[in-house]
Parts: structure tokens; C-alpha cells; sequence
């Protein structure tokens, strides 16, 4: 066994793994720059790695095999012992290792003083091999902070057999946002927010939170031979309670018109539910109306 140790060491087996393990290391790191640097796939640096460990039992093999003679490479069995000059060899290899682990250390230095600058300067690096997930779904409404006043509508559900009615209620609650979007000082959610929750069960607290509104306005729209009944209520987003709620008959003879003409009464009815001074004071003159009003 002391004999085969003692090969390895004769043929510089040891220090060609070294300096193997060295370069490999060093040249993967700054292909890792690169790669970042040029936003190239991931899969890259994966390969680099994967071959760096195949060529790895490849350089061993190679360093006990063959022996580098003034001649040039030669099979190390060809070669005659009394001319053999490994030590020579070993020692253009420790210097050759020196200069790595020189370079290493370098290298190492000026990568811990980036990243205490970068946390010292509060900016977090972007991964280069970070992937974004896969998306299975429509991406759920980000929560933020809730405004008072503030608004999100609701599709309108159609409570019909009529499938075709669902066309109407999706545009009542489009003009209906529209309507809401010219009043002063009330902000309204967006109309691809508000849809994202079409047919979807959550509770109005959750549906609110998730859209930072304080209000919600849901309601319905059925169809009898040439009538429409369409429910509006307004609900308050901190307790769940309603506000206001209206129903409005209409007959289908100009669908647009019917759904600007309730679009601007629930607008109108909105602005002043949605004010507490205005409540009180219609409270004050006994009616429970916000039409009457």
C-alpha cells in the first residue's frame, strides 16, 4: 500500500488534483459572472459543473498515466526512471498552485466586500438561476392598506337561466365602474382586480382586504319574459354590514340605456350611503331611503 502512495506522490497525482480542483473552481466562478452578466440561462452553469466533475477522474487518469518529458508526453511506462524529471515537474506545479490559491484568496476578498456593500446599501442581488413559478391560475389581488372612501365593485351575478344574460350583467357592472370612476375624491378598484373574484365565495371582509376598499358593491340581475329585476347593495368592508341596497325594474327594450340609467342612480346613491354625515342626516329626516333622500 506504502507503495502505491508513494507512485502517487512520484507522479504528481496529488498536486494535478490540486491544481485540477483549483482552476476548476476559479473558472466556474467567473463564468458564473458571465452568465449573470449576460442574463444567459441557467442550465449553463449546470453543464459547466457537470463537466468540470466528469474531466476531473479524466486529469487523475491522465497524470498517472502519462509523464511530461523534455521529449514532450510520454506513456509513463516508456519512460526511464534515472531521466525522469517529475521532481521538476512538481515543482512548476506547486507554483502553479500557489498562483491559484493567490488568485482564489483575491477573489474571495473582493467578494465579501460586494456583498457588505450590498447589505449595507439595503439592495438585495437577483439570483441569476431563480426561476419564476409556473402560474396555474389567475393571480390573486395583492392586500394593501384600506381607504374609507373607497369602492370595488363586484360582477354582478346573473341569477337567470339565460346565459345570455350574463353578457348584461357583466356590462351593468362595467358602466356601473365607469359611472363611480367620475365622482370626486372616491376611489374605485380596478376593473380586472374586482373581476378576479367572478364567481368566487370568499367572504366581503376577505374580498376587501385583498383589494384595499372599504366598501364593496355586489348584486344581481334576473330576467322575467321582458323585465329586469336588477339588485344593488352596498356593503361595508370593516363589519359586513349593509349600507344600502335598491332593487330596479326595467324592461329590455334598450339594454345600453338601462345600464347607464342604473349605472348613474347607484353612482348618485353611493356617494351619499357612503358618507356617514349624509346618513345621519338622512336618518334625521326619517326615511331609510337613499332615493327619497
Amino acid at each position: 500500500m506504502s507503495g502505491i502512495w508513494q507512485e502517487l506522490k512520484r507522479r504528481n497525482v496529488f498536486r494535478v488534483a490540486v491544481a485540477y480542483l483549483a482552476a476548476s473552481w476559479l473558472v466556474l466562478q467567473i463564468l458564473q459572472l458571465v452568465v449573470e452578466g449576460a442574463e444567459a440561462p441557467a442550465w449553463i452553469m449546470k453543464v459547466m459543473l457537470a463537466l468540470a466533475g466528469i474531466g476531473f477522474p479524466l486529469a487523475i487518469g491522465f497524470s498517472w498515466a502519462y509523464e511530461l518529458t523534455p521529449e514532450g508526453l510520454k506513456r509513463e511506462k516508456e519512460v526511464d526512471r534515472s531521466a525522469s524529471i517529475t521532481d521538476q515537474t512538481g515543482r512548476r506545479l506547486d507554483r502553479i498552485i500557489i498562483a491559484l490559491l493567490a488568485v482564489a484568496v483575491v477573489y474571495f476578498i473582493w467578494e465579501r466586500q460586494a456583498h457588505d456593500f450590498t447589505a449595507e446599501s439595503g439592495v438585495e442581488p437577483v439570483a441569476a438561476t431563480e426561476e419564476a413559478a409556473p402560474r396555474t391560475s389567475a393571480p390573486e389581488p395583492v392586500a394593501t392598506s384600506t381607504v374609507r372612501n373607497s369602492i370595488a365593485v363586484l360582477p354582478f351575478v346573473n341569477m337567470s337561466s339565460d346565459e345570455e344574460q350574463e353578457y348584461f350583467a357583466d356590462g351593468l357592472t362595467e358602466e356601473i365602474l365607469n359611472s363611480l370612476a367620475k365622482t370626486p375624491d372616491l376611489l374605485v378598484a380596478a376593473r380586472t382586480s374586482s373581476f378576479a373574484f367572478k364567481g368566487n365565495n370568499q367572504p366581503i371582509t376577505e374580498i376587501a382586504d385583498a383589494l384595499g376598499v372599504g366598501h364593496i358593491l355586489e348584486g344581481s340581475v334576473r330576467r322575467g319574459g321582458e323585465t329586469l329585476r336588477i339588485t344593488a347593495q352596498l356593503i361595508r368592508a370593516s363589519d359586513g354590514f349593509h349600507l344600502w341596497s335598491e332593487t330596479f325594474d326595467r324592461t329590455m327594450e334598450d339594454v345600453i340605456v338601462v345600464q347607464e340609467e342604473i349605472a348613474v342612480q347607484i353612482a348618485r346613491a353611493l356617494d351619499t350611503a357612503m358618507d356617514p354625515e349624509a346618513l345621519q342626516a338622512m336618518m334625521a329626516v326619517g326615511t331609510n331611503s337613499v332615493a327619497a333622500y
